[in-house]
């Protein structure tokens, strides 16, 4: 069976991550853009990331500019953009796309195990969140417009799990 901890991602600054460093912990992948109106979320995950990080969980930002040219900045860009403006030091990774015949594995794999509403499996916009559980697999896919806070009930459970 496949696990969330079976992918490799590219970190912002260009390492090769693997996944499986966060075995055993939960996750929350994000699709973040730095010019959205969306953006401000940023600070939430920031919160979730240092309120729940020391009890295991892994908050992951995958910058994406497929919507609305929200993220056209490079890497560099992007990670000073995110640390200046919301502190951020949760791992973020590499520009990705999560959408089409060019995305990334990860968001593949996570489409289809929590489709969307109506079972899409496409990303709509961005910070579209996925809680994964220790055991790797997807707890539940939230949408854009669900702030970070609303996610602490959620997050509690799949640390006490």
């Amino acid at each position: 069976m496949t696990t969330a901890y079976d992918f490799q991602a590219t970190a912002i600054d260009g390492r090769t991550v693997s996944l499986r460093q966060f075995e055993g912990r939960p996750l929350l992948i994000v699709n973040t853009a730095s010019a959205c109106g969306f953006t401000p979320q940023f600070g939430g995950l920031q919160e979730l990331h240092q309120q729940y990080g020391p009890k295991g969980l892994a908050v992951l930002g995958f910058p994406c500019n497929q919507f609305g040219n929200q993220d056209p900045g490079s890497n560099d860009e992007i990670a000073q953009f995110c640390q200046r403006n919301y502190g951020v030091d949760f791992p973020m990774m590499a520009r990705i796309e999560v959408n089409g015949a060019g995305a990334d594995p990860l968001f593949k794999w996570l489409t289809a195990q929590a489709p969307g509403l109506l079972g899409s499996q496409a990303i709509k916009w961005n910070f579209t969140k996925f809680l994964v559980g220790k055991d790797g697999q997807v707890i539940r896919r939230y949408a854009p417009q669900d702030p970070p806070e609303s996610l602490a009930k959620d997050v509690e459970a799949a640390l006490a799990a």
